[in-house]
């Protein structure tokens, strides 16, 4: 029956109205299916409001693994006797800054894996769950914040440059 109202509203519209309300129409109907496309993600790392958040998170949730500083852990390039890497670390030394934001979200939010494939060995979980999308951003913002001004150029100049 909803079919039906929508066809005589459109066939009793000018067609340039019946265009618009159908494209509206099907541009509905298709956000659901569009809801685990990737999101844009951009960092606010330059709101102190924002970076005081993040690093609030990052204390509770990432330093225990990636330090209090950034710092990382030892011979984080380094497999161990298990085959895991340690805990890379996160200031301007590590290579957090060659991934882009949205990978970097991505990494966070459903774990390495989705990046470095299924045989990929870590420790660090997917924070699916655990950290809200915002909560992820905030911290990831944090993070970038602490570095140098010209690895900041050379993160948005390289890793950024395809979103």
């Amino acid at each position: 029956m909803a079919k039906r109202r929508w066809s005589s509203a459109l066939t009793t519209m000018r067609t340039p109205s019946a265009i618009l309300m159908a494209s509206l129409w099907a541009l509905s109907t298709l956000a659901p299916a569009q809801q685990h496309t990737k999101p844009w993600v951009a960092l606010d790392y330059r709101d102190p409001l924002t970076v005081q958040a993040g690093s609030a998170i990052y204390a509770d949730e990432c330093a225990v693994c990636h330090g209090r500083s950034l710092e990382g852990q030892s011979n984080w390039r380094r497999r161990d006797s298990h085959g895991y890497l340690p805990a890379p670390p996160h200031d301007e030394t590590g290579h957090t800054w060659h991934h882009s934001d949205q990978v970097l979200f991505e990494m966070v939010k459903y774990g390495p894996k989705v990046v470095a494939g299924e045989d990929y060995k870590t420790r660090m979980p997917a924070y699916w769950g655990i950290l809200s999308d915002p909560e992820i951003l905030v911290v990831l913002s944090f993070i970038k914040s602490s570095w140098p001004e010209r690895i900041i150029k050379m993160h948005d100049e390289q890793a950024n440059r395809s979103q």
